[in-house]
């Protein structure tokens, strides 16, 4: 199952990194609204996937005031 989604995963940057690099063309505006549908869609289904996958979401916890490890 993990397999899977990691190649799901792949597949969706794969296609974000397609279209951003057809972003960069010249498109007629049709063209260009279809893409950016498209990305707009890889990336909510990329984000929607991980997020299932990698469930745990990891934060920095703020430290206490001197608690870096440095001498006062």
């Amino acid at each position: 199952m993990l397999d899977e989604n990691l190649a799901r995963i792949r597949a969706h940057r794969n296609n974000i990194h397609r279209y951003r690099r057809l972003l960069k063309t010249r498109l007629s505006q049709l063209e260009r609204q279809f893409i950016e549908r498209r990305l707009a869609e890889e990336r909510s289904a990329l984000d929607g996937l991980t997020a299932t996958t990698f469930p745990v979401g990891f934060r920095a916890a703020e430290a206490p005031t001197g608690a870096m490890g440095m001498a006062q």
